[in-house]
């Protein structure tokens, strides 16, 4: 096959299922409101990857070729933004069952989370330079590419997110909640500091 497809499913659903900054940010979205609340942020987080799986696909990788700093300074904005977004879950309270004092975020939101993501941008690569064959067309690949990371998001981020969700139900109001949402916000940095500085997206 042009691209390896089962492989790279396999490959996918381990990135896709992994602690990561997406992940965190959906556990700690179902955590504060809610799975259903929280519905429009997971499409957002789904669809964002396909932001930079096309351009990739398409030839951005030639870009990293002629202006790498470009990249490295994306690498370290992304990384920024992602640490800023777990020093917000770290302070974030549960209020499973309650109105919150702030709406959940939603699909615009999401949208942005995988574009900024490191390990998004690596699991990619790594897809397109691990398992698709010399020659293959820029759209049949990147088409496969794009629908097996969709099919595992589909499924797996929902997961995150209900997750989070049920946690909350067990430790909302009690000592452990602080606990929890810090445990949370250092997963997330420790994650971008494993893609950032290990690498871990290798095939």
């Amino acid at each position: 096959m042009a691209v390896h497809a089962i492989s790279f499913a396999l490959f996918a659903a381990s990135q896709v299922g992994t602690p990561g900054p997406a992940n965190m940010a959906l556990m700690a979205t179902g955590a504060r409101f809610g799975l259903r609340a929280a519905l429009p942020f997971v499409a957002g987080v789904a669809l964002g990857k396909q932001l930079v799986i096309w351009p990739v696909g398409f030839g951005l990788m030639a870009l990293a070729d002629q202006a790498p700093g470009v990249f490295v300074l994306l690498k370290w904005v992304s990384a920024v933004y992602i640490c800023y977004l777990a020093w917000r879950v770290a302070n974030l309270r549960l209020v499973p069952g309650q109105k919150s004092d702030s709406a959940a975020p939603g699909f615009l939101a999401g949208l942005i989370v995988h574009p900024l993501n490191p390990k998004a941008w690596g699991m990619i690569i790594a897809g397109f330079s691990g398992f698709v064959a010399p020659g293959t067309p820029q759209f049949e690949a990147t088409l496969t590419i794009a629908a097996v990371l969709l099919g595992c998001q589909v499924i797996l981020h929902p997961m995150w997110c209900y997750a989070g969700d049920r946690i909350a139900h067990v430790v909302a109001g009690s000592i452990w909640e602080r606990y929890l949402m810090w445990a949370l916000a250092a997963l997330t940095v420790l994650s971008v500091a494993f893609v950032v500085f290990g690498g871990g997206t290798q095939p």
